[in-house]
C-alpha cells in the first residue's frame, strides 16, 4: 500500500478497538461515535482484504491477522507520540540518556543538574545509575560516566576528574586511628576491586593486614556502612564532601592512592549529537569552576 494512501484514522480506530476489544470504549477514547469506529475498522478490513476481528455476541476477538498488526501499530503510535512530545514550547527537545556510576551521580552530578536544566532547557536528560558495569549499546545510552583508567575497548573516553581514594570512617572509629598501622585492628570495608586496599597500604608504607571485611559493589553503601560505624571504607573523599563537612564522616589520614578517574565515555561508533556535546562541555565547565579559587 502506498504510504500516501495509508488510512491513518482507520488504523487508529483499529488500534484502540484492539486494546479495548470493544468499539464503544474505543469510541469514547477517540471522542467519536461507536458507529464511526465500526465503520473505520470495516473500511480497513475491506482495504486490506482480511478480517481483523471476529464479532462475538458480547464483544470482539482478534483474528491472527489482527494480533499480528496490533503490536506494530502500538509501537508506531507510541514513537510518533514521543517524537511530537519533543516539540515543546515551539521548539524541538533533544533526548539525552546518560548512565552514571552511582557514587559520581550522588556525590557530584545531582546537585548540579539544576544548572544544566537552566542553561539547556531544550535537552530532556534521562539519568540512569549503575555500579560501573554498563552496556552502552544494550542500555541505549548516549554517554556513560565511569570510574577507571579510561581504557575501555570500543569506547571514546574523555577525562572528567581524578578520584583518589583515602580511608573514610565514623568519628568514633577515627578517634582510635593514630597511625595507618592502627587500621589492622579495624574492619576494612572493601569494593569489588580487590587491589585497592593493598595499593593504599603500599603508598602508606605499611604492610597490608588480612582483609576480611564485607565486599560492596558500590562506594555508596560501603561508605554508608562506614558512617554507621561498621568499619573503614576506602573511597574518594571528593564524592562525600557533604558527609565530611557535616562530620558524619572523617578522613583520618591525608594519604591517598590514585586508582583511577571518572570518565565520560561513549561508543566510538556513536555519532556525537549537539545534546551530547552540550553535556560534555557543561561537565567540563563545572569541573573547571570547582577547580577555581575558593574563598575561605
Amino acid at each position: 500500500m502506498d504510504r500516501a494512501q495509508l488510512p491513518l484514522n482507520a488504523l487508529r480506530a483499529f488500534e484502540a478497538a484492539a486494546r479495548h476489544l470493544n468499539f464503544t470504549r474505543a469510541a469514547i477514547e477517540l471522542c467519536v461515535s461507536q458507529g464511526a469506529v465500526s465503520q473505520q475498522v470495516a473500511q480497513l478490513e475491506a482495504s486490506l482484504g482480511i478480517k481483523l476481528f471476529r464479532r462475538l455476541p458480547r464483544g470482539l476477538a482478534l483474528t491472527d491477522e489482527g494480533l499480528a498488526l496490533v503490536p506494530v501499530l502500538g509501537d508506531s503510535f507510541d514513537r510518533i507520540g514521543a517524537t511530537l512530545d519533543r516539540y515543546a514550547d515551539g521548539r524541538l527537545r533533544e533526548v539525552l540518556t546518560v548512565g552514571a556510576v552511582g557514587t559520581f551521580a550522588a556525590g557530584w552530578l545531582l546537585r548540579r543538574l539544576g544548572r544544566f536544566a537552566e542553561t539547556h532547557p531544550q535537552i530532556d536528560l534521562r539519568l540512569m545509575t549503575n555500579n560501573n558495569r554498563v552496556d552502552l549499546a544494550g542500555e541505549g545510552l548516549d554517554y556513560a560516566i565511569r570510574f577507571g583508567d579510561g581504557a575501555w575497548h570500543g569506547l571514546h573516553a574523555e577525562p572528567i576528574m581524578p578520584a583518589p581514594l583515602s580511608p573514610l570512617c565514623a568519628p568514633a572509629v577515627a578517634a582510635k586511628l593514630h597511625s595507618p598501622q592502627a587500621l589492622a585492628g579495624e574492619t576494612l570495608l572493601r569494593s569489588y576491586r580487590a587491589d585497592e586496599w593493598p595499593r593504599w597500604f603500599e603508598v602508606a608504607g605499611v604492610a597490608t593486614p588480612p582483609l576480611r571485611g564485607p565486599v560492596f559493589d558500590s562506594s555508596m553503601p560501603m561508605v554508608a556502612a562506614a558512617i554507621a560505624g561498621l568499619g573503614v571504607a576506602l573511597a574518594p573523599p571528593s564524592m562525600f564532601f557533604d558527609d565530611l563537612v557535616a562530620e558524619r564522616l572523617v578522613q583520618p589520614f591525608l594519604i591517598q592512592v590514585d586508582i583511577g578517574s571518572y570518565w565520560l565515555t561513549r561508543l566510538m561508533s556513536r555519532h556525537e549529537t549537539p545534546a551530547m556535546r552540550h553535556f560534555a562541555d557543561w561537565i567540563s565547565d563545572e569541573v573547571e569552576t570547582d577547580a577555581g579559587p575558593r574563598s575561605g
